[in-house]
């Protein structure tokens, strides 16, 4: 089935698009059993769309046992029972596509669970047909594993299988063992996974860990001095953060597997692609990936998915980004289901200004982005103990890091109702008491809202080409302030973004003109050459080209 026809086939849609991440276990659960579904998915297609968003995004929702919540997949063409059904799927994609809504989903390429049939057959001994579709080793002489390379859940990467009497690699659970890209029967045979989904009708894919795909010689990583950012998992409890991560990942190889994707993808007008990039260099890897038109269509990297939020690092980000990736195309995120809630992570639980403030910091940079179910809410970091913990990251390392699990728990659409509105049965995960005060019922109704300064803001950005599509340049940073400016055509825009909790004033070209139809998030003042900022407060102007400003 079929439902590509009912958009536009535009080639560029992607660039500068808001793409809505929906974790479904965790969205809306229209059978009630405690477990969010692709029915609910469809039941809350209008709220969805009320946001002003291009695109959602699902996480996996293939057939798996769920040692990693769907990353691990045993059957890449089927829904798995707890979500629905294949028709439910088509039904999604109709039903999202009526309403302006592209649907991009989740594709795990690197590995596969350790109950796929593929792996089944190729651990079963060293000369079956599928023997080499993973990448095994021989021990050391000594029995160890074939090199030191450590899984991001913790210890080697590295596991003994008794039926081959070898090693296999898993870069991420013991039940997550890696293919081998190198075989060119796994590459044709994962191309082939994608294609049944583009003939459903998908418009796009996420594609985790795409820089995984791919090994190096079995040597040993060296060590760093330093401990790596960047990625999930890396901490100093960690040691995964101990190496520099050469021969384990982003190789060579993978430019060759990224441009077989891509002309697949080129098959297809008006598809699209987003790769996660997980590494030392996560920016150099975003430009080397999407650069040139035959790779990714655009990518995103966890540096803004961090702790760290002050105006200098986040310039200096930025920058560093804008020097290196040329034609490509960058995908920005503050948010997702791997790091800690974004009110909670940037200091911002009960302060609506600041929220504000970090969506403009968004929407306002060159590049598209992702929000995730549930920032439109402010939700907050839920606080589990380890009893009620089911991420195997947050039980392998308990307590000094939690898990996933706190940005994991149900959306929660009615304030008044059981479990939020989510699941009349008892959720998957608890739904925290403060995050029924956010609920979406509750916010609708108040104008002053979050969810409708969202709403607001996105439906402005859409009408402004030279924020889904201009160039941009960075300012110096002054008194916690960060200035840039966006260009497109004769458009030029000039914004400022106040880091600070005191207002702050500027200087200001005297020819910059207040957006007369800009929301309520946008609440600086222009006035005789002089810009003055709230509190954690956002201006934009018109300015005409030519004229320079020096904050």
């Amino acid at each position: 089935m079929s439902t590509r026809q009912r958009l536009p086939r535009d080639p560029d849609w992607w660039r500068g698009a808001v793409i809505y991440q929906i974790y479904p276990r965790s969205f809306m659960d229209a059978n009630d059993d405690g477990i969010g579904d692709l029915q609910g998915v469809i039941d809350k297609l209008d709220y969805i769309a009320s946001l002003g968003v291009d695109a959602i995004w699902l996480s996996p929702f293939f057939t798996s046992p769920m040692k990693d919540f769907g990353y691990d997949v045993s059957d890449y063409r089927d829904v798995d029972p707890m979500f629905g059904t294949l028709a439910d799927f088509d039904h999604l994609v109709e039903d999202a596509h009526a309403r302006g809504l592209r649907v991009i989903i989740d594709q795990v390429l690197s590995h596969t669970s350790d109950q796929h049939p593929w792996f089944a057959e190729s651990r079963a001994s060293r000369d079956n047909p599928r023997a080499d579709w993973y990448v095994w080793a021989d021990p050391r002489p000594d029995g160890s594993p074939p090199t030191n390379w450590q899984s991001i859940f913790g210890g080697s990467a590295w596991q003994w299988d008794t039926r081959r009497c070898q090693y296999y690699l898993h870069n991420f659970l013991v039940e997550q063992p890696d293919l081998n890209f190198r075989n060119p029967r796994v590459v044709e045979a994962i191309l082939d996974e994608v294609r049944f989904w583009l003939e459903r009708g998908v418009d796009g894919f996420r594609l985790d860990a795409v820089n995984f795909c791919t090994h190096g010689e079995l040597r040993d990583n060296p060590p760093r001095e330093e401990l790596a950012e960047g990625f999930i998992g890396v901490r100093p409890d960690n040691p995964y953060g101990f190496q520099r991560h050469i021969h384990d990942k982003t190789q060579p190889e993978n430019l060759d597997f990224l441009e077989k994707l891509r002309a697949l993808l080129d098959e297809y007008p008006g598809t699209t692609s987003v790769g996660e990039i997980g590494d030392d260099d996560s920016l150099g890897v975003m430009a080397e990936y999407t650069q040139g038109g035959k790779r990714l269509h655009m990518a995103y990297s966890f540096d803004l998915l961090g702790e760290r939020h002050d105006p200098a690092f986040l310039q200096r980000t930025l920058t560093a980004m804008e020097a290196r990736i040329g034609d490509g195309w960058p995908c920005w995120a503050l948010g997702n289901h791997d790091v800690t809630r974004l009110a909670t992570r940037w200091d911002a639980e009960g302060d609506p200004a600041a929220l504000r403030l970090y969506l403009a910091f968004l929407l306002t940079q060159r590049g598209s982005v992702c929000l995730y179910q549930g920032e439109e809410l402010g939700l907050t970091e839920a606080e589990l103990s380890f009893e009620q913990l089911v991420d195997p990251a947050g039980i392998t390392f308990w307590p000094t890091y939690k898990g996933r699990d706190g940005c994991r728990t149900p959306h929660p659409w009615r304030s008044e109702s059981p479990n939020a509105g989510f699941s009349h049965a008892t959720p998957w995960l608890p739904v925290p008491t403060a995050h029924q005060a956010l609920a979406v019922d509750r916010q609708d109704a108040d104008p002053g809202s979050l969810l409708n300064a969202y709403r607001a803001l996105l439906a402005w950005r859409r009408r402004q080409p030279v924020l889904v599509k201009g160039e941009v340049h960075y300012h110096p940073i002054r008194d916690e302030v960060l200035c840039l400016e966006r260009r497109y055509r004769d458009q030029r825009l000039l914004v400022a973004l106040n880091f600070a909790a005191e207002p702050r004033e500027l200087s200001a070209p005297a020819t910059a003109g207040a957006i007369d139809d800009a929301p309520a998030t946008v609440n600086g003042t222009w006035h005789d050459g002089t810009l003055t900022l709230p509190a954690h407060g956002v201006a934009i102007a018109h300015c005409p080209p030519g004229d320079d400003w020096t904050p």
